[in-house]
């Protein structure tokens, strides 16, 4: 593995009422993969501002129809695989470190917009928890699987 730091990052894994997880299809990728909102922190940015920032601009919830529930106790990571490094983000970064956090959506399924001025996701739905592994990316699976057991005391 080449010697790169990892990305700074934020995810929510989002609950609607009957505990269901928001997914989306990225744009950007062939396979049917589908992952929970998550991306890079701006320099110098909360993670929790990060994670409703980047809940907003790729699901169109904005914070207002959102209950943060809790915060992961640490920091998760995923490593790319070797292919990717480089050809991802603008820094050739190895992965991400990741602080997630689990939200209750207050709203309902038309406060939903994939359509956002900067697209990420091609279709949205929800799915039980413990089928996020399978949907994921194989090089993220074990992360799902981290957040899956660092919340679910409330899943």
């Amino acid at each position: 593995m080449t010697d790169y730091g990892y990305r700074p990052a934020a995810g929510m894994m989002l609950l609607n009422q009957a505990g269901q997880v928001w997914v989306g299809q990225r744009l950007d990728n062939k396979l049917e993969a589908w992952q929970m909102p998550q991306g890079g922190l701006d320099a110098g940015e909360d993670p929790l501002e990060g994670a409703l920032r980047e809940l907003e601009e790729e699901t169109g919830i904005v914070r207002g129809l959102v209950e943060i529930i809790a915060r992961c106790p640490a920091e998760l990571t995923y490593d790319l695989p070797e292919d990717l490094i480089g050809k991802v983000w603008k820094e050739p970064w190895r992965g991400q470190r990741q602080t997630w956090f689990l939200a209750r959506f207050l709203g309902n399924d038309e406060d939903v917009n994939i359509a956002t001025s900067d697209p990420e996701f091609r279709a949205w739905k929800w799915a039980e928890p413990a089928e996020l592994p399978a949907l994921i990316v194989p090089f993220k699976k074990k992360l799902y699987e981290d957040v899956l057991k660092a919340f679910a005391d409330w899943l």
